[in-house]
């Protein structure tokens, strides 16, 4: 069974308009999660270790204030574009695209203003909350009106995050949430003593500024074969990598499939990550320096967290042989993933 309930959470600073930002708490019997409409960001995500003791999994920030003055995407969703495109340019039936860039030359997770600095228009379910909001036509460069909903549902230990659209005209769109875990508990400073897995034979090679080459390489024999469990730790040291921030290619099909797994042996809590997108991102906060002040007065130092960003391979706008990224109109885009959280 599962309760949701809404509080207030604060207002939009008067330059972005003001407005209400709430906050919907999802409750059962082994997950406690709560997420602003502000972003359709999750703020805290509680789960239970092998003793039955609650702990906030994801970092963030105890009030709005820490959301709106900027941080590295935490618990977000982002759009309308994840990850990076080339220089921040694509060509669509022979028009040109230029997009705000905001990464070195690139554009990277939609821009100046993605969909991670809006409020969306919310909808309480039985099980969950449903977030609305329309992209209009020319928003951070892209073509189209793009109408999107994102649905977080809570069955048990499983959080489904839907996420559906539809364009005016033809546009890239690759949607993703961007939350950094740490199943030690939020405010643990690294993320070493954890064993990952991710159901991928290849992935994608990368230039300097992170855009993928174009090959498509086989894990087999490198650093990037996660196909059997690696303790993270040992696994940097062996292969001497400073991190991970690469696309994994998942099984082609819009079927649900398993798609990564992570075990935190100490507590015994482990989280499953099931989607039906070709990609996923690994992350491991290499980017992450401990200057920010996260909840309860927490730092966030480099490899602190992990992200499973479940999305399109990055650039594919650019690159004929990635999955396709383009929505039509009278298309439905439509991607589910989900999080399974467990004890071992």
């Amino acid at each position: 069974m599962t309760t949701v309930r809404k509080e207030a959470f604060g207002r939009m600073p008067p330059e972005d308009g003001g407005g209400e930002v709430e906050k919907f708490v999802l409750q059962s019997e082994s997950v406690r999660v709560e997420i602003v409409s502000f972003g359709c960001i999750i703020t805290t995500l509680e789960t239970k270790d092998r003793d039955g003791q609650f702990s906030d999994v994801v970092l963030g920030f105890d009030t709005l204030e820490g959301y709106t003055r900027g941080h590295p995407f935490f618990g977000c969703v982002v759009g309308r574009v994840a990850n990076r495109i080339a220089k921040g340019k694509f060509s669509l039936d022979g028009k040109e695209y230029q997009l705000f860039v905001n990464k070195g030359p690139n554009s990277l997770h939609g821009g100046a203003k993605g969909f991670d600095k809006f409020l969306w228009s919310p909808e309480v379910l039985p099980n969950g909350v449903r977030f609305f909001r329309l992209s209009p036509d020319g928003e951070e460069g892209y073509p189209g009106d793009l109408k999107v909903w994102v649905t977080y549902t809570l069955s048990g230990g499983e959080l489904a995050i839907n996420y559906q659209a539809q364009t005016s005209k033809t546009t890239p769109i690759n949607l993703t949430n961007h939350a950094y875990f740490n199943l030690a508990g939020q405010g643990s400073q690294n993320v070493y003593d954890h064993k990952i897995s991710i159901e991928a034979d290849s992935y994608l090679p990368v230039d300097d500024t992170l855009i993928p080459t174009g090959e498509v390489a086989s894990v087999q024999g490198t650093g990037f074969d996660l196909r059997q469990p690696v303790e993270l730790g040992k696994h940097f040291q062996k292969f001497n990598l400073d991190g991970f921030d690469h696309n994994f290619c998942l099984r082609q099909g819009q079927d649900r499939r398993l798609v990564a797994r992570v075990l935190h042996p100490p507590t015994g809590r482990t989280m499953e990550v099931h989607t039906t997108q070709p990609g996923i991102q690994f992350y491991t906060g290499n980017h992450l320096d401990g200057s920010l002040k996260g909840k309860g007065g927490a730092t966030y130092p480099k490899h602190s967290a992990f992200c499973l960003e479940t999305q399109n391979w990055p650039d594919a706008v650019n690159k004929p042989n990635f999955p396709n990224v383009l929505l039509h109109p009278g298309e439905e885009y439509n991607h589910t993933t989900w999080l399974v959280f467990n004890t071992a």
